[in-house]
């Protein structure tokens, strides 16, 4: 067990409430900027419980227990495990949610969530399709609404904050919970808000620390580099070392030389000690370099930097260096490359990262016992058997470069993961699921032989029918943009119509028949 102290050195979670979103709002926007949208509406005004992820919001529906719950499993060591409950009229609904999906008529899942404005998987999959059509906003809340949906079930134990609570994600009612943070704390970082994004990338972490079923070690030093946290980074490098080789990671490799190389430019470091830093940071990156060489160019190419011709003739850091990675340690690479290019662009991090190319070149010329080590694949407490550990990449692996939607790393997915159906509501599911109620028999008319492209966008349009032939592919982008028309037109029309019947009113508005202490 890694307790979640080991993530950060700046203690535990502790900053997941929503003011501390529009605290970083404000403080990157202004207040009148982050207030416009938070104006009082005292019309058809309603009462939602306190919650910390999100604001619930006066235009949401009246909000009635879905049927989700929260049951304590087991406490041991000082750590509790939790797991998510579908009640029996839920797990109904759930089994109509898959029938829409398969039922190839968008009108369904529109209706179904309709009828249940706080179904979890309906809310997730027509997210995406707000998200594919641009309309951010609307993704955006519902995916707060899923969030909302979630923590109103929480079990009165469970807690955010303290990093002692465990959700198994083998558990299929468990996964939503996952990917609605995982999605809400990429909405967070396209927003500008880099370190409540953060906060809930460790909150994800704290989960399950040990499977660590999406990968965050993989996305974790991109939020940390972009929040300015250097030191916790350089921390949880330290702690988590000894159990996970995390500098066997491309990731963490040059990130943390990243971190050593800012903190040697900040001002208010005396000479002494920027020197120091700065001395780590180049070894570092050498070091990095020199194990994955594959990462340069690629990086140079998204950076718009037109490398030199000494680096590309090379054979160190040419077309050699990416065609002969391991299928893992590519797919790694790409996903690192893609996703952090934008943090090297910086003219003084490129200077430093020229310097630090020459000298690897310098070395790989001198035959210097690390390179060489490397190349001849010998274990040594900087390299490893690259061929050896990277030739096929761990299924949660693959769920973190589907869920990330960057192109350099999905186009580099091998065939077993793009030659079968990917559903956007449960990605890659784990094979030895634990399964707490089934979904009854239904007769299947016969099987399909349907492409990957086609079997994606069906998990998001069901009504989306993908033809091979040439003279099909024109007239499917065309079904594909109507059905996302059609869709969200259904969408709006609902979410703007519902209508609740108003319930008795109370005399304690706030009330909460379960509501715990």
């Amino acid at each position: 067990m890694y307790p979640l102290e080991c993530v950060s050195s700046a203690g535990p979670l502790c900053h997941l409430a929503c003011k501390d979103l529009n605290t970083e709002l404000k403080r990157y926007f202004g207040a009148r900027a982050v207030q416009g949208d938070q104006r009082p509406r005292q019309r058809n005004r309603q009462y939602h419980r306190s919650t910390w992820m999100t604001s619930p919001k006066d235009s949401w529906p009246r909000f009635s227990r879905p049927g989700i719950s929260m049951t304590l499993l087991q406490s041991k060591d000082g750590i509790q495990f939790f797991t998510f409950e579908h009640g029996r009229d839920y797990q109904q609904v759930q089994f109509k949610f898959l029938d829409a999906v398969e039922s190839m008529d968008p009108n369904n899942i529109v209706a179904l969530l309709q009828l249940n404005p706080y179904h979890i998987d309906s809310l997730l999959q027509l997210s995406d399709v707000c998200r594919i059509q641009e309309d951010q906003e609307m993704a955006r809340d519902l995916i707060e609404r899923a969030m909302y949906s979630f923590e109103c079930a929480f079990h009165p134990l469970f807690s955010l904050t303290s990093g002692t609570s465990r959700l198994d994600y083998l558990r299929p009612e468990n996964r939503a919970f996952y990917l609605a943070l995982y999605k809400h704390m990429m909405f967070l970082e396209k927003r500008g808000c880099p370190r409540t994004a953060l906060e809930y990338c460790k909150l994800i972490l704290s989960l399950d620390p040990d499977s660590d079923p999406l990968c965050m070690l993989l996305l974790i030093d991109f939020l940390t580099l972009r929040s300015r946290e250097y030191q916790s980074l350089l921390q949880l490098h330290q702690d988590w070392e000894e159990h996970r080789n995390l500098s066997q990671l491309p990731n963490f490799a040059f990130s943390t030389a990243l971190c050593h190389f800012h903190l040697s430019q900040q001002e208010d470091v005396d000479p002494e000690e920027s020197d120091k830093e700065r001395h780590k940071a180049d070894q570092l990156l050498q070091n990095a370099l020199i194990m994955f060489p594959g990462v340069l160019i690629p990086l140079l190419d998204l950076c718009t930097v037109q490398p030199d011709p000494t680096v590309t003739s090379h054979a160190f850091f040419g077309p050699k260096s990416q065609i002969g990675q391991p299928p893992a340690l590519a797919e790694l690479t790409a996903l690192y490359v893609g996703r952090t290019h934008t943090l090297w662009r910086e003219a003084a991090v490129m200077l430093w990262l020229e310097e630090s190319v020459k000298e690897v070149l310098r070395r790989v010329d001198a035959k210097d016992p690390l390179v060489e080590d490397c190349q001849n694949n010998i274990t040594s407490s900087l390299c490893f058997r690259r061929k050896q550990r990277y030739q096929s990449a761990p299924r949660n692996i693959h769920r973190h470069v589907l869920l990330s939607e960057i192109k350099e790393a999905t186009s580099s997915l091998p065939l077993e993961v793009t030659s079968q159906p990917v559903m956007g509501f449960d990605p890659l599911p784990p094979l030895d699921s634990v399964m707490s109620y089934t979904r009854p028999e239904r007769q299947h008319v016969g099987a399909t032989n349907e492409s990957t492209l086609s079997l994606f966008f069906r998990s998001l349009l069901p009504n989306f029918n993908f033809q091979e032939d040439d003279m099909e592919v024109a007239r499917a982008g065309q079904e594909l943009n109507q059905e996302v028309n059609r869709l969200m037109v259904a969408m709006r029309d609902m979410l703007a119509n519902i209508r609740f019947q108003e319930p008795p009113r109370e005399d304690n508005p706030y009330r909460d028949e379960e509501e715990w202490d």
